[in-house]
């Protein structure tokens, strides 16, 4: 009897706080809405061209080299001209060291000192190496010592270097901005997310002479839709290449608690019981297909196989895999 009343105590407790969290929704979604509404946003002017760009992933959730590790993370190598940027530095849900991205670096033949900065998407667990980073705002390219160079990171909202890698000081960026010739930040777009809250994310825009503009995003919380409305808000080019996580954990999932596809409702700014749906992600498609770029790679770290399958179907030859090791060029 004492074993039942007990079961039904957490089953209580576990009621109130999924009430609690829908409310949070509601409201924090009014606010997130209303706030994205009040942004004022400018043209950037003079923002420079790269003769060249590439994306090279370091960690993700597929690869075809089996000597490369993968995992439902994100880590790209972006080489803007003369610029190497890497975008987010991965999961290590292991808490490796050294971690995925430092193994898959080294296999690679690239260097820590070879990077000039790092631009953090966002502050989940899967981009600044791991759950207690996550919780911590701290971030660590492993869970061991790593020396770094004091050069610039930048982030959306306040971040440390944990004890494993300290050094430079990240600067936070919240409204667009030409970070060097050719390399800007579109700025952070607010929403608010199931479990998660109050989530800001920014995404990189590389202008290529005499192509256009490549936007490589971290997971798209922001809704492609929004990415696509604020690069046309800030740039006169087109857009040409849309590369990076778009977060459509839909028909399957790469985080599941037993039957449960975590990622579906964490990433939504919905209740659960609607979450992220099919359609969102043919919304999606018609929204990329309305800019009609020349390259669309979707990241497989927080999306599902069905709905890759739908962006190839969609997309055809201008479609371009995401796998840890294969470089992507523009």
């Amino acid at each position: 009897m004492i074993a039942l009343y007990i079961i039904l105590i957490l089953i209580a407790l576990i009621a109130l706080i999924f009430i609690k969290k829908v409310f949070q929704l509601s409201k924090g979604k009014k606010a997130a809405d209303t706030e994205l509404a009040g942004m004022k946003i400018n043209k950037l002017s003079s923002p420079g061209t790269v003769k060249s760009l590439s994306i090279l992933p370091l960690v993700d959730y597929y690869s075809d080299n089996a000597n490369l590790k993968t995992e439902p993370g994100v880590s790209y190598l972006v080489s803007a001209g003369d610029t190497n940027i890497l975008l987010d530095i991965g999961f290590n849900k292991k808490k490796e060291h050294p971690s995925p991205l430092l193994q898959n670096m080294k296999t690679l033949g690239i260097s820590v000192s070879d990077i000039d900065m790092i631009f953090f998407s966002h502050l989940h667990l899967d981009h600044v190496g791991g759950m207690t980073e996550q919780t911590e705002k701290t971030f660590s390219l492993s869970q061991g010592p790593v020396s770094i160079p004091n050069f610039p990171v930048y982030s959306p909202i306040g971040i440390s270097a944990s004890k494993w890698n300290p050094g430079p000081e990240p600067q936070i960026i919240k409204d667009p901005v030409v970070l060097k010739e050719g390399i800007a930040s579109i700025g952070v777009i607010p929403r608010y997310l199931f479990l998660m809250g109050y989530t800001l994310e920014n995404a990189l825009a590389i202008n290529v002479a005499g192509k256009g503009i490549a936007l490589i995003i971290g997971c798209g919380h922001q809704t492609i839709e929004r990415i696509i409305e604020r690069a046309q808000a800030l740039f006169d080019e087109p857009i040409y290449a849309i590369i990076g996580g778009l977060h459509y954990p839909v028909n399957g999932g790469r985080i599941m608690i037993g039957p449960l596809n975590i990622q579906r409702i964490v990433g939504s700014d919905r209740p659960p019981w609607i979450s992220i749906q099919e359609s969102d992600v043919k919304s999606a498609i018609e929204a990329i297909k309305k800019v009609s770029p020349k390259i669309v790679a979707l990241s497989p770290h927080d999306s599902s196989d069905w709905c890759i399958d739908q962006f190839k179907q969609a997309f055809g030859d201008t479609y371009v895999d995401v796998n840890v090791g294969q470089k992507i060029e523009i």
